[in-house]
């Protein structure tokens, strides 16, 4: 996959960032060494800042665009470029919490990557994780049905990798893999100004692999067009004139 856009990205900085606040919480704050993996543009690694002041916390990310950014906003905190698509076997330290918010989605083979988090933990260690689990929504059904369409020819082609597993699988790793962990869910009710920015925040993230493999800006701008007709049609707007994009998430915490 191309690399990330970190400015396409924080539009809509808030809503990204409240469940890393939200996960943030569950972290216990006498942890000594964090590690922050899909770190993004920093605004995660910054909540664990704030929740443990006195931590050494490291964000890594495979992409060159969010740690320059991270870098340039943070620039009191540690970020490394790391493709954790191996897992994340190759770091050499251990840590008190492994820390990822919105990211192992675009990881395959989430069997092997909680476990090579899990090994990475000092004993006691805790993993914190948040993946997105939105796919059923009106938007995210629509995407999938425009992009099922041959004329795109996605059909043909290698798209980067965005899934996640059941819960219940997820369950049952944990459970093989750790001393204790919980499971839950949250559903964000977003207020969005307008159907287009329904379609900015897709851009910074769900629709990337599909404009990625389009090699005309003009087919670009038919599909993010057909994008934005779904979103219309899906979601009224509300008495105020703002969309309520609702958004849900899940999260786990393992202690190892």
């Amino acid at each position: 996959m191309s690399d990330w856009n970190s400015e396409q990205y924080l539009k809509f900085e808030a809503q990204r960032t409240q469940p890393a606040v939200d996960l943030a919480s569950r972290v216990k704050i006498d942890a000594k060494n964090i590690l922050d993996l899909g770190c993004g543009p920093g605004n995660s690694t910054a909540v664990l800042r704030r929740r443990c002041p006195n931590a050494r916390i490291l964000g890594i990310d495979s992409s060159p665009d969010m740690i320059q950014k991270a870098r340039k906003t943070h620039s009191d905190l540690d970020f490394m470029l790391f493709d954790a698509s191996g897992g994340i076997d190759g770091l050499n330290d251990t840590y008190d919490v492994i820390f990822s918010n919105a990211c192992i989605q675009w990881i395959p083979n989430h069997n092997a990557l909680i476990k090579s988090m899990m090994n990475k933990l000092t004993g006691g260690g805790m993993l914190a994780v948040q993946v997105p689990t939105n796919g059923n929504s009106p938007l995210f059904r629509g995407i999938s049905r425009i992009a099922a369409d041959l004329k795109w020819g996605f059909d043909k082609a290698k798209l980067a990798h965005n899934e996640i597993l059941p819960p219940e699988e997820y369950y049952n790793i944990l459970a093989e893999n750790s001393s204790g962990f919980d499971i839950w869910e949250t559903s964000y009710y977003h207020s969005m100004p307008s159907h287009r920015s329904l379609l900015e925040w897709v851009k910074g993230t769900r629709l990337k692999p599909y404009l990625e493999k389009l090699s005309s800006e003009n087919e670009k701008a038919a599909f993010e067009r057909e994008v934005l007709d779904c979103a219309i049609a899906e979601y009224p707007v509300q008495n105020n004139g703002e969309i309520i994009f609702k958004f849900k998430r899940l999260f786990f915490t393992a202690v190892k």
